[in-house]
């Protein structure tokens, strides 16, 4: 295979729990919790979009549904809208409705980890290389990270990855990678870590959620023993496919935030909250009052 043939399909792995969120996620998928005014899962589809992803395939499980109805058409309310005069909201749904046939859903039935999930989307994707968006990872940034890993893939080929630095004394809270040569757009991946204790880490450049894989990812994932938590782990399968194909790192200018959990989801809605022209103003004002109200608190506390 051409190691540059185009990136045209995306995966999304939306069939996580949500545990740390119940009891919000006990009848919601985590995916559809909203940052500002849009799900969580809605940002990744527009950040695969801009990159020029042309089909999406959305790896889901039980009780997901709402995420499948989400992408598609709502003719009752889009009616209802239109007859109250709402045509800013109707010009927004039609907006984020995707092409007929450009989504497509598979299950995994079982949680058995990213690996496994991303192994559940190989008969949709075949045997071309794709894009993978992890939803839960929320980009914030003037453009989004997926496109610039495309740049760097028109001119390396082979398989890419999004990195973003960490404190050194937190590699152990991520992924790592260890960094080689540059290229124009990034740099050469000589390694690749799971959770390394500080004194042991290549680098403190973490995996933020963004790749672009071969398909010769798949054959070594339907091979993967499990790992790390009793699950088949993607960096695992990575490794095994980085001996035969490059891989090369983009260093994302913007930052993400890990809306899996409670303080980068707040994190992640103030940061799009204040960055929106219609409330940015209104949420300032807000935030700063709260928080002088909460010093004042803890000063008479």
């Amino acid at each position: 295979m051409d190691p540059k043939t185009r990136v045209r399909k995306a995966v999304i792995p939306v069939a996580g729990n949500g545990t740390r969120f119940l009891p919000a996620t006990k009848a919601m998928p985590k995916e559809m919790l909203t940052i500002v005014d849009r799900p969580v899962v809605q940002y990744a589809v527009d950040e695969a979009i801009e990159a020029g992803i042309e089909h999406i395939v959305f790896v889901t499980s039980r009780n997901k549904s709402a995420i499948e109805d989400h992408f598609d058409d709502t003719p009752e309310l889009i009616s209802s809208l239109q007859r109250a005069g709402k045509s800013h909201q109707v010009s927004e749904l039609e907006r984020l409705l995707p092409r007929p046939g450009s989504v497509s859903f598979t299950r995994q039935q079982a949680p058995l980890g990213l690996g496994h999930a991303v192994w559940c989307a190989r008969d949709l994707i075949g045997n071309e290389p794709f894009a993978l968006l992890l939803p839960d990872m929320l980009c914030y940034g003037m453009r989004g990270c997926m496109a610039g890993l495309m740049d760097l893939y028109n001119e390396t080929g082979g398989n890419i990855v999004a990195v973003e630095e960490c404190a050194p004394e937190e590699t152990s809270k991520y992924g790592i990678i260890g960094k080689g040569s540059a290229v124009r757009h990034g740099f050469a991946v000589t390694k690749m870590v799971e959770k390394p204790h500080p004194s042991e880490a290549p680098s403190n450049f973490y995996l933020n959620g963004r790749y672009i894989l071969q398909p010769e990812i798949f054959d070594i994932l339907a091979r993967q023993e499990r790992g790390a938590g009793n699950e088949i782990q993607l960096t695992d399968g990575m490794l095994r496919l980085s001996e035969t194909q490059s891989f090369h790192a983009q260093v994302y200018g913007g930052r993400t935030f890990d809306c899996g959990s409670k303080h980068g989801f707040i994190e992640a809605n103030v940061a799009f909250a204040l960055a929106r022209a219609d409330i940015g103003g209104l949420v300032y004002d807000s935030i700063r009052n709260l928080v002088v109200s909460h010093e004042a608190q803890m000063t008479a506390a």
